[in-house]
């Protein structure tokens, strides 16, 4: 049977999964968390249970390469012949690449180019681009799948920044958000749930994870997002610092003795959870220690704030909501952070049910039968949306 394998590289994890092209039934997942780390762990599922092994830090080569290792030991492929081709989530394409897309030699490179559009997923996309590349026969297809391309429609107004116009146009400078392929998803899968037209539903969705986005949603369409030129824009996330004074840039510079470059790095790598507490990316860690640990407190405290300010802002933006869904692994796991931002918009009359907040398993609402606002959690599922983009795309060829 022929196979699509959908690989998921994010900035500090890679989760993949395995369909079968007739009917995309899923045949086995796993997941790579805390990449090029010391705490690197490497989870497959082995007959219906869950194998987990640390690797210190593991890179995405590796990580790929051990992958199709386990495939074959697991006998979930004989050869590498079955797979029919690989769906790669790939965060920025700018306006360089507006569908899902077959990659070649020649636009290998120009995707390299973008690499400075989103410099801590670009180049782990494109590196397990190549790895598979060199692991799997030449006429194995390989679509890059666009976060960016869902925000493509978002009206300019929210899309573009008060800089010089001509500088937006010439050098493709607007918000292109990240998550969109989750974004999409999850609009469509809120719309099913509830038995609605996806046009018909004002929505904002909560992807948090190790990167953070929230997106506002109206006729079908995103209208507003939390993330920016790059994913660094909007909330603190894992390792990155959100939105903040584009002054600060050229300030320290001046204190460290650095140049810009170093400065994102230190924005994208070493900010964020991990920078303000001192002690972890990963906000189950900032979870159990923010009890006793005032760092860690604090910026739990600063990302239920801004998670808070940016729903309410999109509240006044399209003039009221009728759904807000969280997703993603934060978003979907952590019951105790939806109850403290959803807490905080009472004065928009949103409720929670915490009974069905807190105990459950897959799609639910959770909010209060007199909440003005539905409040969902659903599971997003990235690959399954990326397999069904590259399944169309090899169908049709």
């Amino acid at each position: 049977m022929k196979k699509i394998l959908v690989l998921n590289a994010g900035s500090s994890s890679l989760k993949w999964q395995l369909f079968g092209l007739d009917d995309l039934s899923l045949i086995n997942k796993g997941v790579m968390e805390r990449m090029k780390t010391p705490e690197a762990i490497f989870t497959i599922v082995r007959n219906g249970e869950k194998f987990t092994e640390q690797i210190a830090n593991l890179t995405y080569q590796q990580g790929v390469e051990l992958l199709f290792d386990q495939l074959k030991h697991l006998h979930l492929i004989q050869d590498v012949a079955e797979i029919a081709a690989v769906g790669h989530r790939v965060v920025a394409g700018a306006t360089t690449f507006k569908q899902p897309t077959q990659i070649t030699e020649k636009n290998l490179s120009e995707l390299k180019s973008l690499n400075k559009y989103a410099p801590l997923h670009n180049p782990v996309q494109v590196e397990c681009i190549e790895t598979l590349m060199k692991v799997l026969p030449k006429s194995t297809p390989e679509i890059a799948v666009f976060d960016s391309k869902f925000y493509l429609d978002m009206p300019e107004q929210n899309a573009l920044y008060a800089i010089p116009y001509d500088y937006s146009k010439q050098y493709q400078i607007r918000k292109y958000g990240e998550h969109g392929i989750s974004h999409e998803y999850i609009l469509h899968e809120t719309a099913n749930f509830l038995k609605k037209d996806y046009h018909d539903i004002k929505l904002v969705t909560l992807h948090l994870g190790g990167g953070a986005s929230i997106t506002a949603s109206e006729n079908g369409k995103p209208y507003d997002t939390s993330m920016g030129f790059t994913p660094l824009e909007g909330l603190p996330m894992g390792t990155r610092s959100g939105s903040v004074d584009p002054a600060v840039v050229p300030f320290l510079m001046d204190e460290l003795h650095v140049d810009a470059n170093k400065i994102i790095d230190i924005l994208n790598e070493k900010s964020g959870l991990l920078g303000v507490s001192g002690i972890s990316a990963d906000m189950r860690d900032i979870v159990s220690n923010a009890p006793t640990n005032q760092r860690a407190k604090l910026v739990y405290d600063m990302f239920i704030n801004s998670a808070v300010k940016y729903i309410g802002g999109y509240f006044t933006e399209l003039g009221g909501l009728d759904v807000i869904t969280f997703t993603a692994g934060i978003g979907e796991h952590q019951a105790s952070l939806r109850t403290d931002i959803i807490d905080r918009l009472a004065v928009l009359g949103i409720k929670l049910n915490e009974d069905s907040n807190n105990n459950g398993n897959g799609p639910r609402v959770i909010s209060a039968k007199d909440s003005t606002v539905k409040v969902l959690m659903i599971p997003t599922n990235e690959e399954l949306a990326i397999a069904k983009s590259v399944k169309r795309i090899i169908i049709k060829d």
